[in-house]
């Protein structure tokens, strides 16, 4: 079974060959237009992830010069993905890792705090397909993406990875923006227990401002770093450690500001709870052997949000 985008699948009833169910293919998995299919039902007008059975079959439909699908028209690399499947060759463009797009999706949703079912819901899509969305290398369609996109409040191109490259902030201000200090238990809660963050310390060549991987442990801030990095500076000095988030699809955000004493961890205990609790290994790889302690002695942050 082979299929395109905008053929229609038709799935018959055995006993009588009438139609159960019909609906429009608006994504590939592979190719070469083998199963499973992103199917738009004609009846629910929702996108489910079909591995065909039996009793189904591909109504191919020709398309016209100029025709445009009522859901997902293919895309440039797209296009010329199938071009190129169809003549062996391989395209000069392709589309982001298909499984980079699930990781984001299901980022952005626990981000949010939306049940798997709830963005479903509102992306016109059941749970089963997301879940293979998020789970599995898959390249949705347009309508499958916009659909996301609109739930989840950002853009398709957020979701694709678009502007990875670039920093955060360049949309437009909101009209009437609502500025507030955040208090030290919404600080905390924003600080979370781990994350990216930047610290601020004095070096021999200047100030520098450094991002590390970050854990929270007993209210106090703490990363690992090498003996002979910029980071290590702050050892023995008052530094100040920020953590933000931009939301570009809202144009609000929010940043909270530590200040404090930094001190090395060389307790073996200290050092081995810490070891055990960390989240993550430093994103920057390498030997980064020692632990640096932050106690906050000033916590303050502010949000920017829609005015009410």
């Amino acid at each position: 079974m082979r299929a395109s985008l905008g053929d229609q699948l038709v799935v018959e009833s055995p006993t009588t060959g009438a139609t159960r169910r019909d609906g429009e293919i608006v994504g590939l998995h592979h190719e070469d237009g083998t199963p499973p299919y992103d199917v738009r039902w004609s009846d629910t007008d929702q996108v489910t992830l079909v591995f065909p059975g039996p009793d189904a079959h591909i109504h191919h439909v020709e398309h016209a010069p100029g025709r445009a699908h009522q859901v997902s028209r293919p895309s440039a690399n797209e296009a010329g993905e199938q071009a190129a499947a169809v003549s062996g060759r391989a395209p000069h463009h392709r589309a982001p890792d298909p499984g980079d797009i699930g990781r984001r999706v299901a980022a952005e949703r626990r981000r949010r705090g939306l049940p798997r079912a709830e963005t479903a819901r509102r992306a016109g899509m059941t749970p089963d397909y997301l879940a293979y969305l998020e789970e599995h290398p898959a390249d949705p369609s347009m309508a499958s993406l916009t659909g996301l996109a609109d739930a989840l409040g950002t853009t398709v191109a957020a979701l694709r990875g678009g502007g990875i490259d670039l920093p955060p902030g360049q949309g437009q201000a909101l009209l009437h923006p609502q500025l507030r200090d955040l208090s030290p238990d919404e600080c905390r809660a924003r600080l979370s227990t781990h994350g990216v963050g930047r610290v601020a310390v004095s070096t021999s060549e200047g100030p520098a401002v450094i991002p590390v991987n970050y854990e929270v442990i007993d209210d106090a801030i703490t990363f690992r770093t090498a003996p002979d990095s910029a980071a290590a500076a702050a050892v023995g000095t008052e530094v100040a450690f920020e953590v933000d988030h931009v939301d570009e699809a809202m144009s609000q955000g929010w940043s909270v500001l530590v200040v404090g004493p930094a001190r090395v961890v060389t307790e073996p205990d200290a050092v081995r709870r810490l070891a055990d609790r960390a989240h993550t290994e430093p994103w920057a790889g390498g030997e980064r052997e020692i632990w640096v302690s932050i106690r906050p002695a000033r916590l303050t942050g502010r949000r920017i949000s829609a005015s009410e």
